[in-house]
């Protein structure tokens, strides 16, 4: 039985170590999101006034390296960088033609479409 199992360990590791990254870093997923927002044709809506996607990027990088030690995924990101005011504590919205939606739901479902990607 020994010399089933061992096979079986080893046939394990070898899968593991020929199998693709199916998985992306948590600085590859922010990163994207960044660029996502940033190429967007979308208003980024923060306190009532509108700014481009590169306007809300420096905007939200600027959190980012404020809460960098608290955030340890990229939901974290979202939740702490890109998703409401600290000085008012509103959410921040984003509109796309007539649709506006919040900014936390909007880069969660970039989030999941970008790691479904191969």
């Amino acid at each position: 039985m020994r010399p089933v199992r061992s096979a079986l360990v080893l046939l394990a590791v070898l899968i593991a170590l020929t199998a693709p990254a199916l998985a992306y870093s948590m600085t590859e997923e922010i990163d994207h999101l960044l660029g996502f927002i940033a190429s967007s044709p979308c208003a980024f809506i923060r306190n009532d006034v509108e700014y481009s996607g590169k306007d809300a990027v420096a905007h939200i990088k600027d959190k980012y390296d404020y809460y960098k030690g608290d955030i340890h995924s990229a939901e974290d990101f979202i939740r702490l960088a890109a998703s409401k005011s600290l000085a008012s504590g509103r959410p921040y919205l984003v509109r796309c033609d007539a649709t506006v939606m919040p900014a936390a739901d909007w880069l969660n479902q970039e989030l999941a479409t970008f790691r479904r990607q191969p």
